[in-house]
């Protein structure tokens, strides 16, 4: 009876591993410290190859592997949330004006630029469109989301998404004033505070979150010389560590283009993961994907 019983127990746990998705099981992984596994995350999507914040910018980060893409929301004047970096769609559209002029139906009558500028046949995606393509496939992060935190947080929940989300927070705050803002944050919700850490309140802005479990702190440093720095490794017992390789002045010259264009991967990429960063975002999605796996730090 108790071989019985053994066998039933093995079996429940796993269907109950089988049940979580490969990005939800990526993500739980962020919060142990002793995984050596790095994700990517795609800056705005594929940009280089199709117009960022656009679903196919998603699938092609589907297609390569990408662990994260990275994406910004605005509002429609009828509420709904629509995948766009800037207040105006002058950049990225066919269109002038700001998102919050538009209705959707209005807004989707646009057509996405590609990184050159030229138009495309790409409309301009809704978060939920985003949300049923990647379900299952790929972690999405929300940045510049914040305004919209409940409508963000419920469309997440509709799409049975919420642990396969990050949901950026205002940059360089602690969580108690997070929270007068919208309420105690729950446990289920991953969250990523944004922080300056050349600020004299860095390490007390840090140390707030601990009380949330599932906090991914992304770590912004113009120099690599700063102090602060010497406590990466610490943080990662209580945070998953997210670092930028987009530009040199968030990871103190460590970047993206001296990686690719002067082929110095050991020393920026490489860099990067010496200070714990379980987690990276870049611009070269495709490359730095197959740095990690000579390096075995990738699936």
């Amino acid at each position: 009876m108790k071989k019985v019983i053994l066998q039933l127990s093995f079996m429940l746990i796993s269907l109950s591993g089988f049940a979580q998705s490969k990005p939800e099981l990526n993500l739980n992984q962020v919060f142990n410290p002793n995984s050596k596994m790095v994700l990517v995350t795609a800056h705005r999507g594929d940009w280089r190859n199709t117009p960022e914040n656009s679903i196919q910018a998603l699938k092609n980060c589907i297609a390569m592997g990408v662990d994260i893409m990275e994406l910004d929301l605005k509002k429609t004047k009828d509420g709904y949330l629509v995948i766009m970096h800037d207040r105006d769609i002058d950049r990225t559209t066919t269109g002038k004006g700001d998102v919050a002029d538009y209705t959707l139906a209005e807004i989707q009558k646009f057509y996405l630029r590609s990184g050159s500028g030229h138009p495309t046949k790409h409309q301009i995606p809704t978060f939920k469109e985003i949300l049923s393509i990647a379900k299952d496939h790929i972690i999405i992060d929300v940045d510049k989301g914040y305004d919209y935190y409940p409508q963000v947080i419920k469309e997440l929940r509709e799409a049975g998404m919420i642990r396969q989300a990050i949901v950026n927070v205002k940059g360089s705050t602690p969580l108690t004033t997070i929270e007068q803002e919208q309420g105690k944050i729950d446990d289920d919700i991953t969250i990523m505070p944004i922080v300056d850490m050349k600020r004299p309140d860095a390490l007390q802005i840090i140390n707030s979150y601990k009380p949330h479990k599932r906090t991914v702190l992304q770590a912004n440093f113009n120099t690599d010389t700063l102090a602060i720095l010497k406590h990466l490794e610490a943080f990662r017992s209580n945070y998953g560590l997210w670092i930028n390789s987009l530009w040199p002045e968030q990871n103190g010259g460590h970047d993206d283009d001296q990686a690719v264009e002067e082929n110095k991967k050991d020393e920026t990429w490489g860099w990067l993961v010496k200070q714990k960063a379980n987690m990276i975002q870049t611009d070269r999605p495709k490359e730095l994907i197959e740095y990690l796996k000579t390096k075995k730090l990738h699936l």
